[in-house]
């Protein structure tokens, strides 16, 4: 199977198997100011490229799997209007690549939905059988969520369940996700480049790349770990909601948790004992992605790998292959 991951920041392009392994990966930056049609031509040739990697090694692919920011028409594969995906609105991801590719099915799912179901067969959840209640934070270029509800995805009337990062922490704050003082705009990349800026902007013009504020942060320096403090506490407010109103027994972080770590969870972990319900605190684990930096890549191929067709068919392959 191939997997794509598309990023505010990079797209990956990855082959895998039913079981989780990645046979195959490139990676190019997204370049997410760019209209949609001058980017198209690269992710097909990094899907052809792939493509041929897996028949000259004796596989044939059964599907195309795509993880992507929302919001957006899920079963239509149109993205309407991710914030982190500037050039990329309206959309119609899936006719494109079915138009590319027509030999092979495409299955687009929400990076935050996708995230949770990798971390839920792959990650956390492959040494918890009690595991039933799970949520996912992107925590990358942007923020959104995966909500895993007694053993189920849960993507709402709109498929718009998860885009947390739209909720506002305060009337005060720097704009993310089109509204001041949102979720997005203090906790994720993007975010933390919006609060470097405000709390030392001669120092982080607004134009600074993420890449330099987490480099900031992760080396220890002192102003960065003061921006990762209000990241962190911003993290533990969203946090302390979340688990008040879905009572998860995990709450896993990816992308920038993996690398940050608990200089962005130590201070959340602060708030969300303030601010959540005791008895609901108690009972959730937060903790970054336990697939760490293979999340976006696993997380590529969950669209695919949870349609019942495909995994039979993967099975399949895989036993022509073994034999």
């Amino acid at each position: 199977m191939i997997g794509l991951d598309i990023g505010g920041t990079k797209l990956a392009c990855v082959e895998g198997t039913a079981a989780g392994r990645i046979l195959g990966r490139q990676e190019t930056p997204t370049l997410a100011v760019e209209p949609f049609g001058r980017r198209f031509p690269a992710i097909v040739a990094m899907i052809e490229s792939q493509l041929q990697s897996a028949r000259a090694a004796g596989r044939e692919a059964v599907a195309l799997s795509v993880s992507v920011g929302g919001p957006l028409k899920i079963a239509e594969g149109i993205l309407l209007n991710p914030p982190h995906l500037p050039g990329w609105h309206d959309v119609r991801l899936k006719h494109h690549l079915a138009q590319a590719f027509p030999r092979l099915p495409i299955f687009i799912e929400h990076d935050g939905n996708a995230g949770a179901l990798a971390e839920f067969y792959f990650g956390v959840g492959r040494s918890r059988s009690d595991l039933r209640h799970l949520v996912f934070l992107t925590f990358g270029t942007g923020l959104g969520a995966g909500f895993i509800l007694n053993g189920q995805i849960l993507r709402g009337a709109s498929d718009t369940a998860g885009e947390v990062g739209h909720w506002r922490l305060s009337k005060d704050g720097p704009v993310g996700f089109g509204k001041k003082g949102s979720w997005e705009a203090f906790s994720s990349g993007a975010g933390l480049v919006l609060l470097a800026n405000r709390l030392f902007p001669s120092r982080w013009p607004l134009e600074t790349p993420i890449r330099d504020v987490v480099h900031a942060v992760a080396s220890g320096d002192a102003d960065g770990l003061a921006v990762a403090q209000e990241a962190g506490r911003r993290m533990g407010q969203g946090l302390a909601l979340l688990i008040d109103a879905l009572n998860p027994q995990v709450i896993v972080l990816g992308s920038l948790a993996v690398v940050l770590g608990e200089r962005i969870l130590g201070p959340a972990r602060q708030v969300v004992a303030e601010e959540a319900l005791p008895q609901a605190a108690a009972a959730c684990e937060i903790l970054p992605s336990v697939l760490g930096n293979e999340i976006g890549d696993l997380a590529s191929l969950m669209a695919a790998l949870t349609d019942p067709i495909v995994a039979e068919l993967m099975g399949k392959n895989a036993a022509r292959a073994a034999g």
